[in-house]
């Protein structure tokens, strides 16, 4: 059985009240700490649980969080908003579109360093590990942050979007000038929570081959434009 601690433990007050200790970087436990206590957030702990101790899930249980661990709330520069975690072995480890050193690039991350090349002129890179962007302030995030393996989807609508929501909510609230990018349809609904008189949000289709084939992701030259707002608004830019 995975070791749950790794994600929260849950603690039982004398009026039978669950409080969630989760396992979550510092400032973002400030900012949106208060959805841990709420009933769809316990609902979820339960399910996640359950789903991680009777079957395999990713990404491993200690980087459900890894998104928000790498890249603290004031640290954000941009954000980059997935779906759902990659469903194969070796490939999730908590950020969206990236996957484990020694792992094949998927298809949607090669039209990804592929745009980087058209646009930046920076060569393909050896690792599809994007901890390096996480580092420098890019919140991959996705908004559901577990899936059962072999099963895309397979925790959706189980209240983690609720959760992704509520942190979109807050960035878009409480800091100036970050930079949104949204890729896809579903990325796109979410365009919605953010305050575009105060933030960049800039949209495209997905870098998957079915849609970005089709047109309108070759070109998007998101990358560039995302540095030159982010100096242009005394931000450092990205070593894409």
């Amino acid at each position: 059985m995975v070791k749950m601690q790794y994600f929260c433990k849950i603690y039982h007050t004398k009026t039978s009240k669950k409080l969630m200790n989760v396992r979550i970087e510092q400032s973002w436990k400030s900012q949106i700490g208060d959805e841990f206590d709420k009933p769809y957030f316990v609902d979820l702990v339960n399910f996640v649980r359950k789903e991680y101790g009777s079957t395999t899930c990713y990404p491993p249980a200690r980087q459900i969080f890894n998104a928000f661990d790498l890249c603290p709330f004031d640290k954000v520069k941009v954000v980059i908003i997935g779906q759902d975690p990659y469903h194969e072995p070796g490939q999730a480890h908590g950020l969206s579109f990236s996957v484990n050193d020694g792992v094949p690039f998927p298809p949607s991350l090669v039209n990804i360093f592929k745009e980087i090349h058209d646009d930046l002129g920076k060569p393909m890179p050896q690792s599809g590990d994007l901890t390096r962007w996480a580092e420098q302030g890019v919140l991959l995030l996705n908004a559901t942050l577990t899936v059962r393996a072999h099963q895309a989807a397979s925790h959706q609508k189980k209240g983690w979007e609720e959760f992704t929501d509520a942190a979109i909510k807050a960035l878009s609230a409480r800091r100036d000038h970050l930079v949104f990018i949204l890729w896809g349809g579903y990325a796109r609904s979410k365009a919605q929570l953010i305050d575009s008189s105060r933030h960049l949000v800039l949209q495209s289709v997905h870098p998957s081959p079915l849609s970005a084939n089709r047109g309108g992701w070759f070109g998007n030259h998101h990358f560039s434009r995302a540095n030159i707002y982010l100096k242009e608004h005394g931000e450092g830019e990205i070593d894409w």
